[in-house]
């Protein structure tokens, strides 16, 4: 059975618990949208948080944790609006709706809206981009998942092939000024890349990846959080055509999904879904023979 249920937490008076027995999720009601809670029930939290839980208001952004909702392509001034200030929730049988205010910089309006499988740690999250100016803008939705420190992100690699079937490349990888492939961090393998957490390291690391890929994943003490999107092929994507991506530093890591880049009418909306999934009793995934007998199998389910 579904439930949904305010409840303080991490210093908020008001945050929304929702459950199916298996995943529980708990969003900030009073700054947002923003999930600061993912895990299997009554287990850990799989996101990263922040001093600044439990705050609200002001003109700074703030981290804060858990997952948010961005604009791509990134901008120091558009993409860090802060989202200090309440939402509004609507309850509906398998989870919940939540709609931020409109921001006064930009102009959009952000919504998610959760929902559960009735019978598994899944949860559909959907994120809508709502255009309130009156005119149009070319912009993409962005989720990011900020996960908990000391663990592992996962980003696949589209399927492999001869040189004599395909002699025209499949992927592309993009990086940033600061993306070293030297740091002992990056695990490089024939169908996978891992970026390893590690909280010693200051100098953040990021990757971008183009290619027939639909998910990525995280690991952590046994625990395995994936997310899967669609991709279309013929869409032009933010970041050199980036639909997915990881970013670590010392204090955590993100698990990044993005949208293609639309032109989005005066008073129309975009939307971007990722399908959550949460496992225990993962072994750590060291190599792709380990990736592939222990995390591919899941994605079917």
């Amino acid at each position: 059975m579904i439930t949904v249920e305010t409840t303080p937490y991490l210093g908020w008076a008001e945050c929304l618990k929702l459950t199916n027995g298996h995943l529980e999720l708990i969003v900030t009601l009073e700054v947002g949208p923003r999930i600061i809670h993912c895990g299997l029930t009554g287990q850990k939290n799989l996101f990263c948080k922040f001093p600044e839980v439990g705050q609200t208001g002001g003109e700074e952004f703030a981290i804060y944790g858990g997952h948010r909702f961005w604009l791509a392509p990134e901008h120091p001034v558009r993409t860090y609006q802060p989202d200090n200030q309440p939402v509004t929730w609507q309850p509906r049988a398998e989870g919940a709706v939540i709609l931020g205010p409109v921001d006064a910089y930009t102009g959009m309006q952000k919504e998610i809206t959760l929902a559960l499988a009735v019978d598994r740690p899944v949860v559909q999250v959907s994120h809508r981009l709502i255009n309130r100016l009156p005119w149009g803008v070319q912009v993409a939705p962005w989720a990011l998942s900020v996960m908990a420190p000391g663990g592992i992100g996962i980003l696949p690699l589209p399927p492999r092939g001869s040189h004599e079937e395909n002699l025209l490349p499949t992927t592309s990888l993009a990086l940033w000024s600061y993306t070293d492939f030297s740091d002992p961090r990056w695990q490089f393998g024939s169908e996978y890349i891992l970026l390893k957490q590690d909280s010693s390291r200051s100098t953040p690391q990021k990757v971008g990846l183009h290619g027939q890929v639909e998910w990525a994943a995280y690991w952590l003490d046994d625990h395995l959080f994936i997310k899967q999107i669609e991709f279309e092929p013929h869409a032009s994507y933010p970041d050199l055509n980036s639909h997915i991506e990881l970013f670590t530093n010392h204090e955590m890591l993100e698990v990044e999904t993005l949208g293609p880049l639309r032109e989005i009418a005066a008073g129309e909306s975009i939307t971007h879904t990722e399908t959550w999934s949460v496992f225990d009793g993962i072994p750590r995934p060291d190599n792709d023979q380990i990736i592939n007998r222990t995390v591919r199998p899941l994605l079917q389910q």
